[in-house]
């Protein structure tokens, strides 16, 4: 008899992060009757996402952003210090541009609103098992209106966090306080800086003040 080597894929593991159990109920019934995905974890807050993922090492992580404790953001980054290799995709109700910069820093992989549809979600948790980067069309938009606005006066251009952390030193804000609107590291704010300081040809902190309110860059 002619052994015959079974042709049925291997289903992608997932792993659910958020804290509301009605939503994880949901999406792991969703998810676990395509055949193709199997949900291994359903948890509530970062940090057990951070502890299951050293157990389980899922292939995908759907990540909420707005969780107490370690929210998703620092889960998403504890994870991919830990895992490079890890694939997390943002699945949250916020598309503020703040929170966009903040997942994406972290090292998430893609970002979904949750009133995605479902072939949507499927198709993110597919894209992202395969090495894809699955952006909400809403999200991309955002991210290229970002990209359009980064380019500065005199020809000077900024990356959009860049421009973040200078508009955030326009307005008077401490290193601690920019690191803290941000949810970047103290250190991440001054690497920041530096890279700014040469783009624009200044010293220090007041003369990247003076060189924004002249340039107008953030009139509105």
């Amino acid at each position: 008899m002619t052994d015959v080597q079974s042709t049925v894929p291997v289903p992608v593991r997932v792993m659910l992060v958020d804290d509301h159990p009605v939503v994880r109920s949901g999406l792991a019934t969703l998810l676990d009757s395509l055949g193709d995905i199997s949900v291994v974890a359903a948890v509530g807050d970062g940090r057990e996402a951070v502890e299951r993922y050293r157990d389980l090492e899922p292939d995908v992580v759907l990540m909420d952003l707005s969780m107490p404790g370690l929210d998703g953001v620092d889960a998403t980054a504890e994870i991919r210090r830990e895992h490079p290799e890890a694939r997390i995709v943002v699945l949250t109700s916020f598309g503020e541009r703040r929170r966009i910069a903040a997942a994406l820093d972290a090292g998430a992989c893609g970002y979904l609103l949750k009133d995605s549809g479902r072939d949507d979600v499927v198709a993110a948790v597919h894209a992202a098992a395969s090495g894809g980067s699955p952006i909400d069309p809403r999200i991309a938009s955002v991210l290229l209106e970002e990209r359009h606005e980064s380019r500065g006066a005199g020809g000077v251009t900024m990356s959009a966090r860049e421009l973040q952390v200078l508009r955030l030193v326009a307005d008077g804000r401490l290193n601690k306080e920019i690191a803290r609107e941000l949810g970047i590291a103290e250190k991440t704010v001054k690497t920041h800086l530096t890279r700014i300081y040469e783009r624009i040809g200044v010293q220090d902190r007041t003369q990247a003040a003076i060189w924004a309110e002249r340039s107008g860059l953030f009139k509105d």
